[in-house]
């Protein structure tokens, strides 16, 4: 039976971290997911799906700290399939707009795309410190808030964009930049997961392939 994996020194302010995170991240869920539902914006409705996203992977990690380090390591590689969710939905609203694309409501994109942005950065500063951790999940939660900072910044961009041509081109076009970071922080939480487990057999006495 393989042993629990003792918890490092800041596990309980990972925890407390996380769980405000988890708090944050639902709350602008449900206003990003109502404003891009009322402009027709495929690059708000996927950012939102995003803060739904972050919400089940902080809450994962509330859960799963302190269980052994093969069972972090499954969590891991799972939470690596959670992230690339947000780049599925991008694509299909994509598909579904790339007949007609219809340009979303510039202002309304670009203020809550600003609020959205003030909401990460908030999140990625209070999981700064547990980049390092030595945990694929919480380095999963930072890359996470990470990167939707750097896509909400894209959106305001593309807001901007669609003020001077009145085109629903870039909101499409955006949808394919948050395709490429989902799927660039979860091969980074993949491969972590997979040191874990490559470690989680070597404690276990295992041979390593």
């Amino acid at each position: 039976m393989p042993e629990r994996r003792r918890p490092s020194a800041l596990a309980p302010q990972l925890k407390a971290a996380v769980l405000i995170v988890a708090g944050l991240n639902l709350a602008y869920f449900f206003v990003e997911m109502t404003v891009a539902l009322l402009i027709g914006s495929v690059s708000l409705f996927a950012d939102s799906i995003d803060f739904l996203e972050d919400t089940a992977i902080n809450l994962l990690i509330f859960v799963a700290l302190g269980w052994s380090l093969h069972a972090q390591a499954i969590a891991g590689k799972f939470m690596a399939f959670i992230i690339l969710l947000p780049a599925l939905a991008a694509a299909w609203q994509a598909f579904t707009k790339f007949s007609n694309p219809t340009p979303p409501d510039p202002l309304a994109l670009i203020f809550t795309a600003g609020g959205a942005a003030l909401v990460n950065l908030t999140c990625s500063f209070i999981l700064a410190r547990f980049r390092h951790h030595d945990s694929s999940m919480a380095r999963a939660a930072f890359l996470s808030a990470r990167n939707d900072v750097l896509i909400n910044i894209a959106i305001i961009t593309m807001g901007i964009a669609t003020i001077w041509t009145m085109s629903g081109w870039p909101d499409l076009i955006l949808g394919l930049v948050i395709i490429v970071l989902n799927i660039t922080a979860a091969k980074e939480v993949w491969e972590t997961a997979q040191e874990e487990h490559l470690a989680s057999k070597a404690l276990a006495g295992e041979d390593i392939d």
